[in-house]
């Protein structure tokens, strides 16, 4: 993977943290903010609660975080891994068209490419495949038969 796609994942992944933390924490300090309110007259024990809830709440947070960031790392390779073979597959029948395409077949690909054109907006003829002698091939019938009305 790039070090730099994986840097600006990483912080991404930080900026949400850091929404999502904050976010979290407002709404659980949203509900206990009565008690705030009624424990800032007594002693600093209260600030201690409020620290040590707050402190829980991130910690929770971040577990569940680091396991939701994993679980999407194994995804991410996982596809990662898919989209190599798919690369690599299709490379290989790149390779295995350019070699069984005629000069005069690639000279009309290379022109459509530098006019912008799609190769497949074209009708063309169909690619021969070389049949090994001693064998028959056969074709489907794109003719019908018989008279038309």
């Amino acid at each position: 993977m790039n070090s730099q796609c994986y840097t600006v994942a990483m912080d991404l992944g930080v900026c949400q943290l850091r929404n999502f933390s904050i976010s979290f924490l407002s709404s659980v300090l949203g509900k206990e903010s009565a008690s705030v309110r009624v424990d800032n007259s007594s002693s600093g024990a209260s600030v201690v609660a409020i620290d040590n809830k707050i402190e829980q709440a991130m910690d929770l947070v971040k577990s569940h975080l680091m396991y939701a960031v994993r679980e999407e790392v194994e995804v991410l390779k996982e596809q990662i891994k898919e989209l190599i073979e798919r690369n690599t597959q299709l490379e290989q029948e790149n390779n295995l068209l350019k070699n069984l395409a005629s000069p005069e077949q690639m000279a009309q690909f290379q022109a459509q490419v530098q006019t912008g054109g799609s190769p497949t907006t074209t009708a063309q003829p169909p690619v021969p495949v070389p049949v090994p002698a001693g064998t028959t091939q056969v074709l489907p019938s794109t003719q019908s038969s018989g008279t038309s009305a």
